[in-house]
């Protein structure tokens, strides 16, 4: 007789990795497969802790026992003598114990007893960075102790297991990179634009978003970005055309990477292409890709609490000092918040002092180039 898994467990496992949502319930399908009553797949890192991926619901235990359980999982004998015994080798409990261990030792007393567990199959796998993967799958004292049979039904279980998990992780890490890439974008005050070899916009961060709405001398063609103006557009077009040749790995030209954006009655606004070079998978190719940088000199918004966190400023002047920072002279400040230009001259004194600056254009520099000027995002 031979051993066989369900063809269902198998790529189950493998849609888990890539959906951590679909580990809910696999240790039951695991112990359902060994006719057992209870299955554990959990994490041993180097520095002594244990992360439980999935467990059967007959080994949670309540809030008020979580240290208790946690300490048990640290000081795992199973554990301890299967990763002696060897990476990726089965073993079972007449395998990691004595009778007399069985007997005496507190491990079963007091951990396995408080779950109906006696006999194990299973195994310790690597994770990589010291970190250990590791399978066990239980039946109680009056079960039926683990075969033969059993060891390879789990030897055939555990290269897909391990691979599953391994993979999991991996894109768990990527996931986490993303979306903190992402996030840093959104928080920035400079818009950018991801583009494909078509030109078309792969990805806005907000403040592109927020530019693109606002405008009228740029937009969205076709999924493209696209300049009203039809020289600047030509310009725009050798740039991206160019940028892209070099994300293709050709020398770079002498094209201009730079344009500026002349806006009636507004200060200007400046746009750059760069080639991207991604570091991709030879399986995943995406050819060669642009970015987009647009900078708009009066979008700056900067956060009243910041300023005044980082330079202890009052409220008054931090409002001041947001003004500043946009490039508004101090008689526009005073036509716009409708105060005397003493007055605003008065708050100036105090903000050079604050930020430790002699001159107006340093203060400027200073605000403009701080943390209080990055967007904030307020999302849950």
């Amino acid at each position: 007789m031979h051993a066989a898994m369900p063809d269902d467990l198998i790529g189950h496992l493998y849609d888990a990795a890539v959906d951590a949502r679909l580990w809910q319930g696999m240790a039951g399908r695991i112990a359902r497969a060994f006719d057992s009553t209870s299955t554990v797949v959990k994490f041993h890192g180097a520095a002594g802790d244990v992360e439980l991926l999935e467990t059967t619901e007959n080994m949670i235990v309540p809030e008020a026992r979580q240290s208790w359980a946690e300490d048990w999982h640290r000081r795992d004998l199973w554990v301890q003598r299967t990763v002696a015994f060897g990476m990726d080798r089965i073993v079972t409990a007449e395998m990691l114990v004595t009778p007399e261990e069985q007997r005496n030792s507190d491990f079963y007393r007091e951990w396995l007893a408080a779950f109906d567990i006696f006999h194990v199959v299973g195994a310790a796998f690597s994770l990589g960075e010291g970190a250990v993967g590791v399978l066990g799958i239980h039946r109680p004292r009056r079960g039926a102790a683990y075969d033969g049979l059993d060891r390879e039904k789990t030897a055939l279980l555990l290269p897909h297991l391990a691979r599953a998990v391994r993979l999991g992780r991996h894109l768990a890490k990527a996931g986490i990179a993303q979306a903190a890439a992402l996030d840093a974008l959104d928080r920035l005050d400079t818009g950018i634009l991801v583009l494909d070899r078509l030109g078309r916009i792969l990805h806005a961060n907000m403040p592109a978003e927020d530019i693109l709405r606002g405008s009228s001398d740029f937009g969205v063609l076709h999924r493209r970005f696209h300049l009203r103006d039809p020289l600047l557009q030509d310009r725009f077009a050798l740039a991206l055309r160019e940028a892209l040749a070099v994300a293709a790995g050709k020398p770079p030209g002498r094209a201009p990477a730079a344009l500026l954006v002349g806006r009636a009655g507004r200060l200007p606004l400046t746009l750059s292409v760069a080639p991207l070079r991604p570091r991709w998978s030879r399986d995943v190719d995406p050819g060669p890709i642009a970015l987009v940088f647009l900078k708009d000199p009066e979008r700056p918004t900067f956060q009243l609490r910041r300023l005044r966190e980082l330079f202890g400023l009052t409220p008054a002047e931090a409002v001041i000092a947001a003004d500043l920072g946009t490039g508004t002279s101090p008689e526009s400040i005073a036509r716009r918040r409708r105060i005397g230009i003493g007055t605003v001259r008065w708050h100036l004194k105090s903000i050079l002092a604050k930020t430790g600056t002699t001159r107006q254009v340093e203060a400027v520099a200073l605000l403009a180039r701080s943390v209080a000027a990055l967007p904030e995002r307020n999302d849950p």
